[in-house]
């Protein structure tokens, strides 16, 4: 009988369950806010980003110049979850086995045991990535693609949640290794911070100076609220035509000249990769959920698309001699693409 009810919903009438599921849902989520906002002022961009990316099951790359609260946001945004969380300090001497672990000779026994290194956690903050060489940073990729981690014969799977947020430092060129693109290409979102407003920097000497010192943040959120978020955003509403608008704005950066475009082509020696459109249909899901929606809008997908591809598009020398960024590039194409 309860099949033949499921059968009988028409599609509007699952988009209003959804929708209410969401709701009920989300208000977690915007505790998580008002939680973080306690210590971090203004960023709130960056915030919701990261929320999008713990929705999305994805990886965030942070840049910014120092002082940003860069660090302090990931760490705080861990305090209210109850979750694990590591933290990685990247420098030139760090070892693939101080990230993923290693074997530990044991004379007692006379056997080799597995020491398991601070990847193995939900929150993993890579602070300074790119201080750290290739070696190093290669040993996040079966960590943040597979989630999984092989130490000696063994594979262990990582904890669910799993997420990796990683930091840069743009302004310092010296003692640094520039990431690979194959590396870079696993991050879900690659933000760029920018320094605080007068009103939110008058706020943040306040909230330093204070004799009790940082606000202390509570624990909103747990892990299977998470996983059940999650679930959620999967079952978000994407219509083919949005599918459509995704495709073609990922396809502009690889035939600019198709989209009317051409213009582009000698600034830009290659395009976004598929990872691109899965990462675009995911972030914009999530970014939905963030907004009470049980379906994805053309507008989700441009408020997402920066974020998405900038770190996914190639320059050549050219883009770098007129100043063109990749994204500027993104939005050239999202103002030329014509929106469902």
């Amino acid at each position: 009988m309860s099949e033949n009810l499921n059968n009988t919903i028409n599609p509007a009438e699952a988009l209003r369950i959804l929708s209410e599921k969401i709701k009920q849902e989300n208000f977690i989520f915007s505790q998580l806010k008002q939680e973080v906002a306690k210590v971090i002022v203004g960023q709130s961009n960056m915030v919701e980003r990261l929320l999008i990316a713990l929705l999305a099951d994805g990886h965030v790359l942070l840049e910014g110049v120092p002082g940003l609260a860069k660090t302090l946001a990931i760490k705080t945004l861990s305090e209210a979850i109850d979750v694990n969380f590591s933290r990685i300090q990247f420098t030139p001497d760090l070892l693939p086995a101080d990230v993923t672990g290693t074997l530990m000779y044991s004379p007692k026994t006379e056997s080799f045991n597995v020491k398991k290194g601070p990847i193995f956690s939900n929150f993993v903050l890579a602070d300074e990535i790119n201080r750290a060489p290739a070696k190093v940073q290669s040993a996040l990729l079966e960590a943040m693609q597979e989630r999984q981690i092989t130490i000696g014969d063994e594979t262990f799977n990582l904890p669910s949640p799993f997420l990796v947020l990683a930091t840069m430092n743009p302004i310092e060129q010296e003692g640094t290794y520039s990431l690979p693109e194959a590396q870079v290409d696993r991050f879900m979102l690659k933000l760029f911070l920018d320094y605080p407003t007068k009103e939110e920097e008058k706020l943040i000497i306040r909230s330093n100076v204070r004799s009790e010192g940082l606000t202390k943040v509570s624990k909103v959120l747990a892990a299977n609220d998470i996983e059940r978020a999650r679930s959620l955003v999967k079952e978000i509403y994407l219509d083919e035509k949005v599918e459509q608008y995704i495709v073609d704005i990922v396809y502009a950066t690889r035939t600019p000249e198709k989209y009317g475009l051409g213009f582009l082509e000698p600034l830009i020696s290659y395009g976004c990769s598929p990872r691109a459109s899965i990462n675009l249909a995911l972030a914009a899901k999530a970014y939905a959920f963030l907004q009470n929606r049980a379906f994805v809008i053309p507008e989700d997908i441009r408020a997402v698309a920066p974020d998405v591809m900038r770190h996914r598009i190639g320059l050549t020398y050219e883009a770098e001699a007129e100043n063109m960024s990749a994204t500027d590039i993104v939005s050239k194409i999202l103002n030329r693409i014509e929106v469902p």
